[in-house]
């Protein structure tokens, strides 16, 4: 095998794939990253049993070969390189790697030891990778961390032609997002749950052009711009979340979003682990307390709308901050019913597309 490509190039498709190897790999061969060379270009891929990668890009081929190289090494050399074409070609039992007056040489692993990837599933849709990293950011916040429920760690994906939901919940609170996609099916209704952090990485790194989803037998796949992720998706036992994010409640109060976030986060400064931050809403302000233990006190007052009677309700402070966070229009909604029942925080939208339900604290 031997190639050149630019430096820039080769550096951005071995971080991106280099981001799924596992940390503690199974077996050896799961630490490296796989190097195919063609006629005119170079894929590099990467798998661990649950996450692929593989990427595509233009090379100069001089002789065509694979070869199995360590991938956190590959990418610490290839990001620290000098802006000059670089030279990959195997002798022996080592790649070496010429960029400039840089040269390493790199022991191979057995090609053979390296499993088999999965296909890109069948298309089911495409969205512009902005609507899509915008959704997931919105959602995956809610999903929980604990790995010892693993149904909770993932986004629910719902597909009902042409609109797509996501989900997710930690049972604190639940967010929700729908938009409009391309589908490659009308008639297609789907329900899947993808891991969070994938969906995170697939949302931040897909960004650009249109973002193709792909749904087969237990995968996902996710592709755009020569990338493509696949995944292995998880249990289907979300539970029914739809009719928790009613906005049909007896009590609306209306905020522009940037002040009363600072000001939230001005008067958390002084909330003591753990403790709640209290929301004070009457009629054209609201009123947001916290603190009054060891480390003292805060309070501030922003200007609020306020349809229905007066009410005071407790929150987590970054448990709000994560549903205003999701917001995109200027305006939020708060829909309450009492100050011990969850509250639903909407965008300014007859029809929200975002939804977000947090549990509320009992106040002291």
């Amino acid at each position: 095998m031997k190639f050149q490509v630019t430096r820039d190039v080769l550096a951005d498709a071995v971080a991106w794939t280099a981001r799924t190897l596992p940390g503690r790999p199974a077996v050896p061969a799961l630490s490296g990253i796989l190097l195919d060379a063609l006629d005119g270009g170079l894929t590099l891929s990467a798998f661990d049993y649950d996450v692929s990668a593989r990427a595509s890009i233009e090379a100069d081929v001089a002789e065509p070969g694979t070869t199995l190289i360590p991938g956190r090494v590959l990418a610490e050399i290839t990001k620290s390189l000098p802006d000059q074409p670089v030279q990959i070609a195997t002798s022996g039992s080592e790649v070496m790697l010429t960029c400039g007056g840089a040269e390493f040489g790199l022991l191979t692993m057995p090609v053979e030891d390296f499993p088999t990837l999965p296909a890109m599933p069948e298309k089911a849709g495409a969205v512009g990778g902005g609507v899509f990293a915008a959704a997931v950011g919105q959602v995956a916040v809610a999903a929980s961390r604990d790995a010892s429920l693993p149904v909770l760690t993932g986004v629910r994906v719902d597909i009902d032609g042409d609109v797509v939901s996501l989900a997710a919940t930690d049972r604190y609170r639940i967010a929700a997002r729908e938009f409009l996609w391309s589908s490659a099916r009308p008639e297609q209704r789907a329900a899947v749950i993808v891991p969070a952090k994938v969906m995170v990485e697939v949302g931040r790194t897909l960004r650009a052009g249109e973002v193709s989803i792909g749904l087969g037998e237990g995968i996902a796949g996710f592709e755009c711009a020569d990338r493509v992720t696949t995944v292995r998706l998880l249990d289907d036992q979300f539970k029914d979340y739809r009719s928790r994010l009613t906005d049909d409640l007896s009590i609306r109060a209306g905020v522009t979003v940037a002040p009363f976030v600072e000001a939230v986060k001005r008067v958390a400064l002084v909330a003591e682990h753990n403790s709640a931050i209290r929301l004070s809403f009457t009629q054209g302000q609201v009123l947001i307390q916290a603190g009054g233990g060891e480390i003292g006190r805060g309070a501030e007052a922003v200007a609020a709308e306020l349809d229905g009677e007066d009410i005071q309700i407790a929150f987590q402070p970054h448990y709000l901050l994560d549903g205003l966070a999701g917001v995109e229009t200027e305006n939020a909604r708060l829909h309450l019913a009492s100050p011990t029942r969850p509250v639903l925080i909407t965008d300014d939208a007859d029809d929200p597309a975002f939804r977000y339900l947090v549990m509320s604290l009992r106040l002291g």
